[in-house]
């Protein structure tokens, strides 16, 4: 592959690789750890992912299960957890908290559905705009330099092979998350 192409490839990978990140983090009634990976609590002083201090694990469907490694960071993580926007209330036992995720009701499911559709429509048009740097780089490179038109050509037709490419699989993931949050 040109040089010339590669960093755009990696610009659009790296916008398909967030979304996929932001789409983890939408809970679709199942406990997954992965709601957690934004917050972030106070480890002596400086703001620490939940996961690096405390074991995180789904013990059941609908359930997930904090163990901290410390014991004072019990109330760090619960009150992490309470203003976040997660909107589950932590059951805190004196050695581990507990979130339940409750059942999602159809008009939930069909808001969080609308919040992927917004998601993936941002990555899709993140994408063309890495497309149109791309192009808009090309010309500049017919003009300064000796690189022929039919060059030119090849490289935005290769462009818009790679963006139709990362369209393609942004679609079938929205698709695929959508599908998952409206199975009851």
């Amino acid at each position: 592959m040109d040089e010339r192409l590669k960093v755009y490839e990696d610009k659009m990978q790296k916008s398909f690789n967030n979304l996929m990140e932001e789409f983890g983090s939408i809970r679709a009634g199942r406990a997954n750890p992965h709601v957690l990976d934004k917050l972030r609590v106070d480890y002596y002083g400086s703001p620490t992912p939940i996961q690096q201090v405390a074991n995180v694990s789904v013990p059941e469907a609908r359930m997930i299960q904090i163990q901290p490694w410390e014991g004072r960071m019990l109330k760090e993580i619960e009150k992490a957890i309470l203003t976040s926007d997660l909107g589950i209330n932590p059951t805190n036992d004196g050695k581990m908290i507990r979130l339940v995720f409750p059942e999602l009701t159809e008009e939930r499911r069909k808001e969080l559905t609308k919040d992927v559709k917004k998601k993936g429509e941002n990555a899709k048009v993140a994408v063309r705009n890495i497309r149109r740097d791309a192009n808009d780089a090309f010309k500049k490179l017919s003009k300064n330099s000796d690189v022929s038109e039919d060059e030119i050509r090849q490289l935005e037709d290769e462009v818009q092979k790679m963006t139709d490419k990362f369209i393609a699989e942004i679609d079938k993931s929205i698709e695929e998350k959508s599908k998952e949050i409206l199975t009851v």
